[in-house]
């Protein structure tokens, strides 16, 4: 499959927060029940919007060759800041192709990586862990309820 790797742009803005929580219901469920803390589309294509018109956060989408997208990744600093691809490419190998894309944004001075991951997403911390991230044992919650726990990853890069 040929994927295209590109910055996002504000006009991607709709497509990417519907591939956003598709994704969220399916992989997240069981952190975020749907019942009782469905995705907060609004609340998410906002961020979205202010953090794309910031100048230290660089945001990027993968496309296919109909110009689809197919995934999201956003970096700040030396922090993987959002990463997911769409739930039917699942198992493709984009996750792989768009994580060493992202990784490849980062300035060469920069000696180590960090993320946050759901604590509870297996799936995720599983990708995370085969390509070389290590967790710190350092924890945090996240700002959207019931507020699950986010489990740190750093990767070395020198």
């Amino acid at each position: 499959m040929d994927w295209v790797f590109r910055e996002a742009h504000e006009s991607d803005l709709p497509e990417l927060v519907e591939l956003q929580e598709r994704g969220a219901v399916e992989g997240l469920g069981h952190i975020f029940p749907q019942e009782t803390h469905p995705f907060p589309r609004a609340d998410i294509l906002d961020r979205w919007a202010v953090e794309l018109a910031d100048p230290s956060i660089a945001v990027y989408v993968s496309c296919d060759q109909d110009d689809r997208i197919t995934g999201f990744a956003a970096r700040r600093d030396d922090e993987v800041f959002h990463f997911g691809t769409a739930v039917d490419t699942w198992g493709s190998g984009l996750a792989t192709y768009l994580h060493d894309a992202l990784l490849a944004t980062f300035p060469s001075t920069l000696g180590t990586l960090r993320l946050r991951v759901f604590t509870e997403n297996t799936r995720a911390r599983r990708f995370y862990e085969k390509l070389g991230w290590h967790p710190t044992g350092r924890q945090t919650r996240t700002a959207f309820p019931p507020h699950p726990t986010l489990t740190e990853y750093t990767l070395n890069v020198r």
